[in-house]
């Protein structure tokens, strides 16, 4: 009797251990969104984005919404990041319910200028994300966007 219940609490552990969520999803919306960014296209750019979505630049200006983050990155597209392009260091993932992610994307970027045109030497930076899954697409909900010094 001892050993069949020891048999039955062995599957039992086995069939309820935790499944690790599959990051690929989310590296290819990191892979899009960088996409978006280095060719410059605003309609791209906030597709990665969930309907909902708030965004915060480095300056701690926002835009709420997928059509506001579109016109607030045409403009910027348009003008100081004209000719930027910009590359990830390096992605973390952090799996807090098996449809919501925190995100941690460290990047780079050349060719942004400052408003008068002057060209801003290499900048390194962070965005946090949270993403969330909708419907079997992973979108960034909330995202915030940090320079770091060097």
């Amino acid at each position: 009797m001892l050993m069949i219940l020891s048999l039955g609490i062995g599957a039992l552990a086995q069939s309820t251990a935790p499944v690790q969520p599959d990051e690929k999803p989310i590296q290819q919306l990191v892979s899009a969104f960088l996409s978006a960014w280095n060719q410059h296209d605003a309609h791209a750019f906030a597709e990665t984005f969930a309907e909902d979505a708030d965004f915060t630049n480095i300056y701690g200006v926002g835009a709420s919404g997928r059509t506001a983050i579109e016109k607030f990155h045409a403009a910027v597209f348009e003008t100081i990041f004209k000719q930027s392009h910009q590359t990830t260091t390096d992605v973390r993932i952090r799996f807090i319910t098996p449809d919501i992610a925190s995100v941690d994307v460290h990047w780079e970027m050349t060719g942004s200028t400052a408003r008068d045109g002057t060209p801003i030497p290499i900048r390194k930076g962070l965005l946090n994300w949270i993403v969330t899954n909708r419907g079997g697409r992973w979108l960034i909900t909330v995202m915030h966007n940090q320079e770091l010094t060097p």
